[in-house]
């Protein structure tokens, strides 16, 4: 079976990085990626793609990386599952990035990071 998925496009807000209990980092990110065609109006649609990312990939993502920076995410799909506070089961399917690649050059009060780097 193959389960590999690769997206291009912007990061919809600032990551937050967080650790779990035993100190691993985490960081869940939206992805928007540009549809390939337009709407009856001429505009290009998104799709806002959830993604998690652990350890030195969240890190690295956290740290160099803000709100409309362009990335690559390549990793599998997974669908989980919860119940809410009303007892109703809420799916949820989100891509577990497995790499990042920053792909445009950004500068931050830390560093220059080139593009093409990878997390």
């Amino acid at each position: 079976m193959i389960n590999q998925v690769t997206l291009v496009g912007r990061l919809t807000k600032d990551p937050e990085i967080k650790r779990t209990p035993e100190g691993t980092a985490v960081t869940n990110v939206t992805l928007a990626v540009n549809r390939q065609y337009r709407n009856q109006q001429g505009e290009i649609g998104a799709d806002f793609v959830q993604c998690t990312l652990w350890r030195k990939t969240a890190e690295n993502t956290s740290r160099y990386c803000r709100k409309g920076s362009l990335v690559g995410i390549t990793g599998r799909i997974q669908t989980r599952y919860y119940d809410n506070q009303e007892g109703t089961r809420v799916y949820v399917t989100e891509v577990l990035a497995e790499s990042v690649r920053f792909l445009e050059q950004r500068r931050t009060e830390e560093a220059f990071i080139p593009a093409g780097m990878e997390a």
